[in-house]
């Protein structure tokens, strides 16, 4: 496939804060470590775990620096570089690119509406800026806009796009695109839930936020699948789908910040307007960590 540096597991780090809801950037180095180093497939910084709407210019670009050269090339990076505007999400992809991320992750975030002629024009002229490929990520409970399977289709014939991420939890949805598209087209998953199915309907990745706390199931549920091994890979992601549906319900930055707690890791402060679990769904979250340990 060309363009297309990702394949396995893509995980998300959090963007940690401090009690003074300021990024910690020295925190979040050692999060993204910790990933690196537990064998995740690819980094992806500033998507919804790392509640990308939340941050300024200038913090977004401390976190991308801060991946790549935490990562050092050690496996690929995607940066998010979505915005409500095609002038700064041009400036974020550029930036990205220029500090050396492999890829960069667009979602079209909206306020009215977008038409979809407006969102290939959005993604063309953001292609036409950098030289890296994109991954479309389609996710309408967090950017509002949901992208049809013609849209995506529309997308892919957009030279740097090479990707598409599918995180509206319609399976069916990933059929298609590799009915359509045959079995070059690059899709991933990003729904947790769906790990299982995306991989059998043909998911070259999982992009996921998981391997901040399961990342040997995550790891082991896509070799299994690499080595055709059906039966293991079912046994595999029983085992996590309760965490998987967790986290998504009592959403990702505040999910994983406590699972981190949980396991003895430093998983820092949210940024207002997002609080912490609540005590009796920190208990729910123990209680299943520690099942997956027996």
């Amino acid at each position: 496939m060309k363009n297309v540096p990702f394949k396995g597991i893509i995980a998300y780090p959090i963007t940690p804060f401090d009690t003074n809801e300021k990024v910690d950037l020295p925190l979040f180095k050692k999060l993204v470590e910790r990933l690196v180093v537990s064998g995740s497939n690819g980094i992806a910084p500033l998507g919804s775990t790392g509640v990308l709407p939340y941050l300024s210019d200038e913090e977004k670009e401390a976190v991308t620096e801060a991946t790549l050269k935490q990562v050092k090339g050690r496996i690929p990076t995607l940066v998010g570089v979505s915005n409500l505007t095609t002038e700064k999400t041009i400036y974020h992809a550029q930036f990205a690119e220029k500090a050396g991320a492999d890829a960069v992750m667009i979602i079209p975030m909206s306020y009215w509406k977008l038409t979809d002629d407006e969102i290939v024009a959005h993604y063309d002229k953001v292609a036409g800026k950098i030289s890296i490929p994109i991954m479309a990520y389609n996710n309408p409970a967090t950017g509002g806009v949901d992208m049809s399977p013609a849209l995506l289709k529309r997308l892919l014939e957009i030279p740097n796009v090479t990707m598409i991420k599918e995180s509206t939890g319609d399976i069916q949805r990933m059929h298609y695109l590799r009915k359509e598209l045959g079995e070059d087209v690059a899709f991933y998953n990003g729904s947790n839930p769906l790990a299982l199915a995306a991989f059998a309907a043909g998911a070259r990745g999982w992009c996921t936020a998981a391997p901040n706390l399961i990342p040997e199931l995550n790891i082991d549920l896509y070799k299994a699948i690499e080595n055709n091994e059906l039966q293991e890979a079912q046994d595999i992601f029983y085992k996590q789908v309760e965490l998987l549906r967790f986290i998504v319900s009592k959403g990702l930055p505040r999910a994983i910040k406590a699972g981190l707690n949980i396991l003895g890791e430093d998983g820092g402060c949210l940024r207002s307007p997002l609080k912490p679990l609540q005590e009796n769904e920190i208990k729910e979250l123990k209680n299943i960590i520690n099942n997956l340990k027996n």
